[in-house]
C-alpha cells in the first residue's frame, strides 16, 4: 500500500512540473514572437518614412552645384501647339514683266534687293518699238490731211458739185485715222515714253521694265539676252513686310481658338528665335484630307529674316493664369511620375548597426558622428503634376503638404534622386 502511494505521488510531481514547463515554454514564444514582429514592423515602418529622404553633406551640395529656391507663382499661359508655313498673299507679290515682247538688255537688280515701285528693273530691245514711235509722228500729219480733205468734199457737196459718196469716205477715213492715233497714244505710254516728247530725233528701240510693287526680289526668270514677252516674267517682288503666318490647327482645338490670340512661333531653320503673330482670320474648312483647319495669323514686331514659304512651329496661347511653378530642372521623372525635393528636417535612415537618436530641439549633442549629421542638409522626394511649361518654368500640383516658404531644389534635383536609386532610400 506504501508503495503504491509513492507511485502516485512520483507522478502526480512529473505532470505537474511539466505542465509548469509548457506554460514558461509558451510564454517565451509568445513572448519572442511579439519583440519580432514588433521589430520587422519597426523597421518597415523606418524604411517607409526614410525611403523618400536624402541626406548630404554641404561638400556634396557644392561639388554636384545643387541650388535652392521656393515654389514661385507664375503667370503661365496654357498653348496649343500647331505647324504651318509662312505666306504673303497675292496682292503683296508681282512679276515684272514688259508689255511687249523683246530682247533683255539689260538686269539692274539680282536676287535679294529691295526695290522701289515704279523703279526700273530691266531693259528690252525690240525694232517694233521704233516702227510705233514713227507710226505715232506721222499720223499727225494724216489726219491733218485727211481734215483738209473733208472740208473739201463739205465745200463740193454744198456746191452740188461734189458726191455725197465722197464726203462720207473723207469723215470716214479721218474718224479712223483719229482712232488709230488714239490707241497708239496709249500704247506709246504703256511702253513708258511720254508721246509729247517723241520726235524723230528721240526714237528708241529700248524699253524699261518697272517693278509693279515695293518689295524683294525673290526669283529671277530672265538673263541679258534672253527674249521675253507678257507671258514671260523678268523677276518676281515679294513684299514681306506684309508677311502672315498659315497654322493648321486639328478639329479638337478649333473651339479653343479666338480672333486676336497671340501665337508665338519659331522658323525651322533656326529655332532660338521666337517670334509673334496674332490671329486674324479662322479657316472655314478643312485644308484637303489632313482634317486641320488653316488659321490666319499676322506677323507682328521683329520680320528679320522671314521668307515666304518657310516652315514654323507655332504655340497658340489659349489662357494666363497665375499658379504654383518650378523651373523645369527642378522635376524630376520616376517609373512615370513627377517628383521634386524639398528641404527638410526629417532624418535619413541610420546606418546600420546605430541607434536612432531623437531628441527635443535645442538639446545640444556632443558626439562627432551626431555633428557631422546635423551638417548636412536633408531632402525629401515630393509626387507632383505637371502642368503648362512656359520660358523655363513648370506649373506643379504637389499631391502633399508643403509649408509656405519651403526650400525646393531648383537645381541638382536629378543627382539627388539617382542618389536614393542606387541606395535604395538609405543613405550610407
Amino acid at each position: 500500500m506504501k508503495l503504491v502511494f509513492n507511485i502516485l505521488f512520483f507522478a502526480l510531481t512529473v505532470v505537474t512540473l511539466n505542465s509548469c514547463g509548457e506554460k514558461h515554454t509558451e510564454g517565451d514564444g509568445d513572448n519572442h514572437g511579439h519583440e519580432a514582429k514588433k521589430s520587422e514592423t519597426a523597421k518597415e515602418r523606418n524604411h517607409e518614412e526614410t525611403a523618400t529622404i536624402a541626406s548630404l553633406s554641404e561638400e556634396q551640395i557644392k561639388s554636384v552645384g545643387i541650388t535652392l529656391g521656393t515654389i514661385e507663382q507664375k503667370s503661365l499661359t496654357a498653348a496649343i501647339k500647331a505647324n504651318g508655313a509662312l505666306r504673303v498673299p497675292n496682292n503683296n507679290k508681282a512679276n515684272a514683266t514688259s508689255l511687249y515682247g523683246g530682247v533683255v538688255k539689260s538686269l539692274r537688280v539680282q536676287m535679294g534687293d529691295y526695290v522701289r515701285k515704279g523703279q526700273v528693273i530691266a531693259t528690252i530691245e525690240n525694232p517694233q518699238f521704233v516702227q510705233l514711235q514713227e507710226e505715232y509722228l506721222t499720223i499727225g500729219s494724216r489726219i491733218t490731211l485727211a481734215e483738209q480733205e473733208l472740208q473739201r468734199q463739205r465745200e463740193l457737196n454744198a456746191g452740188n458739185a461734189g458726191a455725197l459718196k465722197n464726203l462720207q469716205n473723207a469723215t470716214s477715213e479721218l474718224n479712223s485715222l483719229r482712232a488709230r492715233k488714239s490707241s497708239l497714244h496709249k500704247q506709246v505710254q504703256l511702253m513708258g515714253i511720254n508721246p509729247a516728247s517723241i520726235t524723230a530725233a528721240t526714237l528708241t528701240a529700248a524699253l524699261s521694265v518697272t517693278s509693279p510693287v515695293s518689295g524683294t526680289v525673290s526669283a529671277e526668270f530672265a538673263k541679258i539676252g534672253s527674249y521675253v514677252d507678257v507671258s514671260s516674267p523678268v523677276v518676281e517682288i515679294v513684299d514681306n513686310s506684309l508677311i502672315h503666318l498659315d497654322l493648321q490647327v486639328f478639329e479638337k482645338d478649333l473651339p479653343f481658338i479666338k480672333i486676336g490670340q497671340l501665337v508665338n512661333f519659331t522658323v525651322t531653320n533656326n529655332p532660338q528665335i521666337t517670334y509673334t503673330a496674332k490671329v486674324f482670320n479662322i479657316g472655314s474648312s478643312f485644308e484637303n484630307e489632313s482634317k486641320t483647319i488653316a488659321i490666319h495669323c499676322t506677323v507682328t514686331g521683329n520680320k528679320a529674316g522671314l521668307i515666304d514659304g518657310m516652315n514654323i512651329t507655332g504655340m497658340v496661347s489659349v489662357n494666363k493664369a497665375l499658379t504654383e511653378a518650378v523651373p523645369n530642372d527642378a522635376i524630376v521623372e520616376a517609373d512615370g511620375k513627377f517628383y521634386i525635393f524639398m528641404q527638410t528636417d526629417k532624418k535619413a535612415v541610420e546606418k546600420s548597426g546605430e541607434k536612432e537618436h531623437t531628441h527635443k530641439e535645442g538639446e545640444k549633442h556632443e558626439n562627432v558622428a551626431t555633428k557631422d549629421h546635423v551638417a548636412n542638409k536633408n531632402f525629401e522626394k515630393m509626387e507632383v503634376a505637371k502642368g503648362v511649361s512656359e520660358l523655363g518654368y513648370t506649373a506643379i500640383t504637389p499631391m502633399g503638404y508643403i509649408p509656405k516658404n519651403t526650400k525646393i531644389v531648383t537645381k541638382g534635383a536629378f543627382f539627388i534622386n539617382a542618389k536614393l536609386s542606387n541606395t535604395g532610400g538609405h543613405d550610407h
